[in-house]
Parts: C-alpha cells; sequence; structure tokens
C-alpha cells in the first residue's frame, strides 16, 4: 500500500501516513485530497481515487522540535547523494574530524561520501590531504525533514517540500 503526504491547512508538511488512514480522513471530511496516486480503492458500494497527498481542513499546532535526528538516509538526503569531497555518488558515511581524533557522531561532523574519498581519507583529517567539503555540514533545518528522514518519497510529493528546502539535487559530478 502506498504512503500519503499530510500537509497542514496552511499547506506545511506534518507526516505520512498509509493510505487507509488517509482515506479515513477524507470519509470523515477532515481532509481535502491534492494528489491521486492513480490507485482506486474500491468497496462494495463505491469506488475512490487513492489519494497521495491531502492536506487537512482545519490548522493543526505542532509543538517545535529543534533538533533532527541523525540517521544514515537523512544525512544523504541533506547532502543530496553526493560525495562531499568530489560530488560523486555517495555510498559510505565519514566524520570530516575522525571520530579517533575527537571528532563527534553530529551533523556539523558527518557527511556523506564516495567510497574511493572515504577510503583515501581514512583516519586523517582534510587539511592534511589539502582536500576541501564541497559545503559546510550543518543540521538540516525545516518542517520537511521529518518527512525525508522517514524514506518515504514520492515524486508526487516534491511541489509540496520545495518551499521547505527539499528536492533541489546537488549537480551529478564524476568521482576522480
Amino acid at each position: 500500500m502506498p504512503n500519503v503526504l499530510v500537509l497542514n491547512a496552511s499547506y506545511e508538511p506534518l507526516g505520512v501516513v498509509p493510505v487507509r488512514r488517509a482515506l479515513i480522513l477524507l470519509l470523515h471530511d477532515k481532509a481535502v485530497s491534492l494528489e491521486d496516486s492513480g490507485l482506486l480503492m474500491r468497496s462494495s458500494s463505491t469506488q475512490i481515487p487513492a489519494p497521495s497527498v491531502v492536506r487537512l481542513k482545519r490548522f493543526v499546532r505542532i509543538p517545535y522540535r529543534a533538533n533532527v535526528p541523525l540517521t544514515r538516509r537523512a544525512l544523504f538526503a541533506r547532502d543530496g547523494g553526493r560525495c562531499a569531497y568530489c560530488g560523486g555518488v555517495a555510498t559510505s558515511v565519514d566524520h570530516v574530524i575522525p571520530r579517533s581524533r575527537g571528532g563527534a557522531h553530529a551533523w556539523e561532523n558527518v557527511v556523506a561520501a564516495c567510497r574511493r574519498c572515504n577510503h583515501v581519507k581514512a583516519d586523517r583529517h582534510v587539511a592534511e590531504l589539502g582536500w576541501r567539503l564541497r559545503h559546510q555540514p550543518a543540521p538540516p533545518s525545516g518542517l520537511a525533514w521529518r518527512i525525508i528522514g522517514t524514506g518515504h518519497r514520492d515524486p508526487r510529493w516534491l511541489p509540496y517540500l520545495r518551499p521547505y528546502g527539499v528536492g533541489e539535487e546537488a549537480p551529478v559530478v564524476e568521482c576522480r
């Protein structure tokens, strides 16, 4: 079963729910379907197009969460799936300041890296190799990171997530 993006009445992303929960919101007149997934949900007397994006009719207040959990999936989403050193396709996680040299496992010290760069860098500082980071690592911000961190992505969701800084891809560069 597909998952459905739920937006607040103000079009802010709230979360991802199963299609069954989204249909219940629609049938109880608590939400409006903005995008259809192309599937039809049938009962004995009716059929309803399964939604891909729904918007709540009433505004729901959400408590502010300052920190986004550091997960591999969220890290690759933040870095656009690209190596922080060469811009190639990232396949591993690297600590800018190695943990063996006192580096923390935190957003400010962790980047996505390709296998070759991670192997060459090994247990050294970036400055020792004369390398530069393509961007300074920082914790992601914005409401949409709660959705991207879940790993559920649908291309129909991008127009609703772009105002919150999600969906811009880094240019593809071959690894050296």
